[in-house]
């Protein structure tokens, strides 16, 4: 094994030689390795708890799942994480059967969004919030005045099958994070959207979006190394799509990714534009540009192999005598996969 994966980013504690040698002949060990079992939360970090919670409950019906706010801080959490003196507090919320996790960092206080942060930049990553209701969920949206990504909800056109008559909308939380609100006709998304709502505005979470560079780069990552299926592809383009996503001339390769029973995790490759800028390599954990898909699977540690076998690269360091955790690995692009039991 390359001594690349077990090289965490700056700022963290550097691992044992010995123990790095003992892991490369376990996981070569392993064979195949392990298996994914389900993807999420998606983990969103937050300048406030408090006001980050406020505003998913009060905007989009999210609740707080009882006993999930946490503090932590020390040693095993700057190892993780990759941030010195981190000390963070989160909580999980849901909405149907999917879940977000809102992070705060109350120290080190991470960057604000680079200036001018558009839908194709490669940082981009966004949660689509399914609702029974297009016009109603944009009323309500307007009505708590929040910030618009979208000039309007875009109804996608009839010429793309994939695609066609599919409502969505982009908008932005308040620090910047954008969300979107879809809603998927009759035969399309998965069939569980078109259950009764029961008076429901927001259903749940179907998927969350990354912008990638190339998406035959992203399914070595994600498909081969991860073991997600390819569950749809389509390229979009045309009016709506453009203002979708408020970039003139968008025209988008967009594959969907699954594992039965969860989210599912959706490359956004921008065609045109190709112009979107990188994650700027100073980029950590505590800043607010910074999500986490979270991927349950068997072994955590032979699953970081295989994705910086792939290009990925690690964040977390090893300390010696660590037992199985929680290990954070960056794709191609940046974007934060965190790797756990499940």
């Amino acid at each position: 094994m390359s001594p690349s994966p077990t090289r965490p980013e700056s700022g963290a504690p550097p691992a044992m030689p010995f123990f790095l040698g003992l892991l490369a002949f376990l996981v070569l060990a392993a064979g195949a390795g392990a298996e994914t079992r389900s993807i999420g939360p998606i983990a969103i970090t937050v300048s406030s708890l408090e006001a980050a919670e406020a505003f998913y409950r009060n905007a989009l019906d999210f609740s707080p799942v009882k006993g999930s706010v946490s503090e932590q801080w020390g040693e095993d959490l700057e190892r993780t994480t990759g941030v010195f003196g981190a000390r963070v507090r989160s909580e999980r919320l849901r909405l149907g059967s999917e879940e977000i996790e809102l992070i705060e960092f109350l120290t080190p206080e991470g960057a604000l969004f680079p200036a001018g942060t558009r839908s194709n930049d490669r940082w981009f990553q966004h949660v689509a919030i399914v609702t029974a209701d297009m016009a109603r969920a944009y009323e309500h949206l307007r009505a708590l005045h929040v910030r618009h990504g979208s000039p309007a909800p875009q109804r996608l056109p009839d010429w793309n099958p994939n695609a066609g008559g599919i409502e969505a909308f982009y908008f932005r939380d308040p620090d910047g994070h954008h969300l979107e609100v879809i809603h998927f006709p009759s035969g399309k998304g998965d069939p569980k959207w078109q259950q009764p709502a029961a008076g429901r505005l927001f259903l749940g979470i179907d998927h969350t979006a990354i912008v990638v560079a190339d998406t035959s780069r992203s399914l070595a990552f994600y498909r081969d190394s991860l073991g997600l299926r390819v569950s749809g592809a389509s390229e979009n383009y045309g009016t709506e799509q453009e203002h979708l996503n408020n970039v003139f001339g968008a025209h988008l390769r967009i594959t969907s990714l699954r594992v039965p029973g969860s989210p599912g995790i959706e490359l956004l490759e921008y065609l045109s534009p190709n112009d979107g800028r990188p994650l700027p390599e100073v980029t950590r954990l505590n800043d607010l540009v910074s999500w986490r898909t979270v991927v349950a699977t068997d072994d955590p540690q032979v699953a970081a192999d295989k994705l910086v076998r792939a290009g990925g690269r690690l964040i977390s360091a090893l300390a010696p005598n660590q037992g199985p955790g929680d290990l954070l690995v960056r794709d191609l692009d940046g974007h934060v996969v965190e790797l756990v039991r499940p």
